[in-house]
């Protein structure tokens, strides 16, 4: 009856322990990663939530997909920005194969695979077990702005709200509702592809004691950080304007990123579509450095405009490869 009681309240609480004979705590695949360092001795992050309310879930599901929800009083919040929802520029579920790289080639060949976007900011899942945000070369674009986020997620979220999404910050109620639904979109063990000897070695963990060597290893099966290397436009002599790209993925990149901001009723006014007038207009302004080259604007991006908000996030060098953007230009070039 003891086992009994325990096995029930792992399964409500979320975290999913499985004593064995003797009623020591086993880790499972649907344990989350969180509760499963913090038994091990890991400190518990900053933004530390242990909120588990179906209802406050979801609240902060709509607000990162719908930028609104019904708030405490039963009435519907203001739209967090005029211009964006949080999944304009991320993903909520797993984007890359081995959550030990982070690999454009591989996110896309997944992204076709399981009909998600392919987008230019890096996916929620899993996003309360990193240690850092903002970091690398976002410096160069927003300043001293990422000094107190590069450390805190919760100082993370409040400059996207404000700079990335052109928006207002969060109400104290709506940042708790964002931190619930992230924590219920954090890794899970199964997330991390342990094998049965991992399991074993992560269960040989000895209770109420800090185990550095497994701490230190468990965070090896995942990125603690998104890697982001902004590059300058290529200068003209140096683009290859497709001649060596893959014209179908390019037609891919096209579909699941290009159309996810731009097509008709998405985000912005610059609208395309898949005929050969918006890929002729794309394709006679590949050379130059304007804002309708490809080559320009996916690593150069643009900044909001008094007036008219809406930017253009630039593509790292993690979210698009060189060989990638060469791809699109040879879908383009094909226009067909």
């Amino acid at each position: 009856m003891k086992l009994l009681v325990i096995l029930i309240a792992s399964i409500f609480s979320g975290i999913y322990f499985i004593p064995n004979e003797e009623g020591e705590t086993k880790f499972s695949e649907k344990s989350s990663l969180t509760e499963v360092l913090i038994l091990l001795g890991d400190q518990k992050p900053i933004h530390y939530t242990n909120e588990k309310s179906p209802e406050l879930i979801q609240q902060g599901l709509e607000i990162v997909t719908l930028g609104r929800t019904i708030d405490p009083e039963g009435n519907k919040s203001s739209l967090q920005s005029k211009y964006f929802t949080c999944v304009d520029c991320h993903n909520v579920m797993i984007e890359d194969p081995d959550l030990r790289k982070s690999d454009p080639d591989a996110r896309l060949e997944y992204a076709s695979k399981n009909n998600i976007p392919f987008l230019s900011g890096t996916t929620f899942y899993g996003m309360v077990n990193r240690e850092h945000w903002y970091n690398d070369d976002y410096q160069v674009k927003y300043g001293d702005l990422v000094k107190p986020a590069k450390d805190t997620l919760v100082n993370a979220i409040h400059l996207c709200t404000v700079e990335c999404s052109q928006g207002r910050a969060f109400d104290e109620w709506e940042l708790k509702a964002v931190m619930a639904y992230l924590y219920s979109i954090e890794y899970k063990l199964e997330d991390l592809k342990l094998t049965q000897e991992d399991y074993d070695k992560l269960n040989s963990f000895k209770t109420g004691e800090k185990n550095e060597e497994l701490i230190t290893w468990i965070k090896t099966f995942y990125l603690q950080y998104s890697p982001a290397t902004f590059l300058d436009p290529l200068p003209e002599d140096k683009r290859g304007y497709g001649v060596n790209g893959n014209a179908e993925n390019g037609k891919l990149i096209y579909e699941i990123s290009c159309m996810q901001c731009h097509a008709p009723g998405r985000v912005t006014n610059y609208t395309l579509e898949q005929d050969k007038i918006d890929l002729k207009h794309l394709r006679r302004n590949m050379k130059g450095h304007n804002h309708f080259s490809l080559y320009n604007i996916i690593r150069k991006g643009t900044y909001a405009l008094p007036g008219y908000r809406p930017y253009m996030p630039n593509y790292t060098l993690e979210r698009l490869s060189h060989q990638q953007l060469e791809d699109l230009a040879a879908y383009i070039n094909k226009g067909e």
